[in-house]
């Protein structure tokens, strides 16, 4: 896979890692997948994610969540806009994932932040991915 979307890749290993039932992922380190990490953390989607300094680029080591019953808290995740086709959204434009139930997570002027937290901010943005 190429590296020329290092945020499909993210996505991916952890889409890949949590249907595998893995208890952490690692990739490697950049700042916007250390800001997606955030919001995932902040909406309860994973457990703790950690900075690695080693190596050339570093490591982002997250540590995925499961219910009680050892069921997926991340049951999908997607991306929404790719490099050839950016998908810019104002503050009211925002779609809702699963009715509310799932998140949007878009990079904005005042960083990178979840549906919610841009709506109460007004701010639009890039929508970057969503997960439910």
């Amino acid at each position: 896979m190429s590296m020329s979307d290092p945020l499909a890749d993210m996505l991916t290993r952890i889409r890949n890692a949590v249907k595998a039932r893995f208890g952490s992922v690692e990739m490697p380190l950049s700042k916007l997948k250390v800001n997606v990490a955030k919001v995932l953390k902040a909406e309860g989607y994973i457990q703790e994610f950690y900075i690695i300094e080693e190596g050339p680029q570093g490591t982002l080591k997250i540590d995925l969540k499961y219910g009680s019953n050892n069921e997926q808290v991340i049951s999908g995740i997607r991306k929404r806009s790719k490099p050839g086709h950016r998908q810019y959204k104002p503050s009211d434009r925002i779609p809702k994932v699963m009715s509310g139930l799932g998140v949007a997570i878009l990079t904005t002027s005042q960083g990178v932040i979840s549906d919610r937290e841009a709506r109460q901010k007004n701010i639009g943005g890039e929508l970057l991915c969503e997960v439910w």
